[in-house]
Order: C-alpha cells, then structure tokens, then sequence
C-alpha cells in the first residue's frame, strides 16, 4: 500500500482512487512536536471515540467512513496490528481550514480575551470570567499548517479561502455539530469546552465531515461534576501531559522518555473519557 501521509498521529495509506486507510498510532504530540513516549491504546480509544461520533452526527453531516472492520480491509489489513485503531475511508478534497469552535472561554481565547476583550477578531461581552460559558458558541477557523503552528485567521480570509457559501456552510455545520454533541456529552458529565473539526468535498461537490471527531486529541474535555468557572479546569484530554512538561521545563525535543506513571495517568484519561461519553467500558 502507498503510504501518503504519516503525521502526528496517523498514517494514511492510498487503498485505491478513492478510498484511503487510515491508521492511529499510539503516538502523542505536544507544543508541536511528537513525544518519544508511546501511550498505550491511544490510538484504539482515537479512532473508536471518533466511530462514536461520526455514527451519532450523521443527521447532521455525512462522514467519510465506509468501515472499521478490518475484514472489509485490504488484506496487507487484515491483521491484529490494525484492529480497532483502523478506519476504511472514502477520499474527499480536504478543505484548508481548521474549522475550532469554542463554547467556553479557556486556553488561548482566554489569554486574547485579557488583552483585548475578543477572541480570532470577534468581540466578547464583557466580564467573562476564565473557563466561563460564552452566550453562543463562536467559530476560530485556523490556517492548516504543514510545518510549526496554525495561525488564526478571520472569516472573510476563510471566504477568500474556499469561497463565500462553502465557509457559510462549513461554519454553521460546525456549530450546529457541537451544539448537538455537546449537549449529549454533557448528559454523561463531560463538558466540551471547545474542539476542532475537518471537513472535505466529496465527488458530488457534498461537504462531508473527516479526519477524526471529537476526540481527546482534538477538543477539550473537562468533567462537569468539577467544573467551577474561574479558574482552569481538570481535564480528560492530553492537556493533563501539556500541563506535567510546563509544570517539569520538560523538554519535548530532548528525546528523553517521559515517566512510566505520567504516561499510565495519560492513558486512563483517555480511557475514561471514551468510557464516559460512549456508556461502555473501553476493552
């Protein structure tokens, strides 16, 4: 298989003209770069979270899978190495954007709101309070950066971008997802803060939703029975091993392996959080 992509995260192999696999590795990133440390079942509990949410949106949005069952698989697949962290996909012309939508105002929205009183360009009321709930959910699209940091860019530049009524679109599917999954998620003790969608447009011109969805990878989760606004949040997302090197001055590029008990805490949260939002236990 012709091997196209290998990211932070994932592999991507070309199985044909129009379906692509994707693989998730156990592999985390932080600040950027791809920590020496693997998280055990990371990218089993990725990819099974991100099969949830595509199934539970799919009244909104269509999505780019065609199966995670490896006997659907290419045969090179079809092997234990590959279950459940595997997805059989349909390939879509992916939009350049990264479609972040924030309903709480945390991380660097929070930092922006401080300085100026708005987040990405748009104006907040004032008075928030960190980790507080914005009156609306607000879309940040950002540039899709091959290499170093996304930057934030406005929603004119995203209609320069892609054209007027495909960034319309694609910025009322994206809140209309979250709204929809954050209320569910909320009805299981999990607030999303905030998260990150990608979508593509298939052979017919259809704007389908990709990549992953949801996921601790990709969105804040902070557990609603310990939410209090003011203050940062505790959380089931991979901020719990961002938070340990800014505590330790850890140093993502010294290739120095992070310690066992960091990385047992990191997978657990993982694991709860799929265990949480799906209502089974993660095996």
């Amino acid at each position: 298989m012709k091997k196209i992509s290998s990211g932070k995260v994932r592999e991507i192999y070309e199985v044909d003209n129009d379906k692509l696999l994707i693989v998730v590795s156990d592999r985390i990133s932080a600040f950027d770069y791809i920590l020496p440390s693997m998280v055990p079942e990371k990218g089993k509990i990725l990819n099974q979270i991100s099969k949830f949410w595509f199934d539970y949106s799919k009244d909104i949005i269509p999505n780019h899978v065609i199966s995670t069952d490896i006997k659907d698989f290419p045969e090179e697949f079809q092997t234990e190495e590959f279950e459940g962290r595997s997805m059989l996909v349909k390939k879509l012309k992916m939009i350049p954007v990264e479609c972040i939508v924030r309903g709480y105002i945390t991380g660097s929205g929070w930092k922006s709101y401080k300085q100026d009183g708005s987040v990405c360009g748009i104006k907040l009321p004032e008075g928030l309070q960190e980790s507080e709930k914005l009156p609306e959910p607000i879309f940040t699209p950002t540039t899709k950066a091959q290499e170093g940091h996304d930057e934030n860019i406005s929603f004119d530049q995203v209609c320069e971008l892609i054209g007027k009524d495909l960034a319309e679109q694609v910025r009322a599917k994206t809140i209309e997802i979250y709204k929809k999954c954050s209320e569910y998620a909320l009805t299981k003790g999990v607030i999303i803060a905030d998260t990150k969608f990608e979508f593509g447009v298939d052979e017919n011109g259809n704007l389908v939703i990709g990549d992953e969805m949801l996921t601790p990878d990709s969105s804040r989760f902070w557990p609603a029975s310990d939410y209090e606004v003011g203050r940062s949040q505790k959380s089931f997302d991979k901020q719990y091993i961002r938070d340990w090197i800014k505590s330790t001055g850890y140093d993502p590029e010294a290739g120095i392996p992070i310690p066992d008990d960091v990385i047992r805490v990191t997978t657990e949260k993982y694991k709860e959080a799929y265990n949480l939002l799906t209502g089974k236990e993660f095996k």
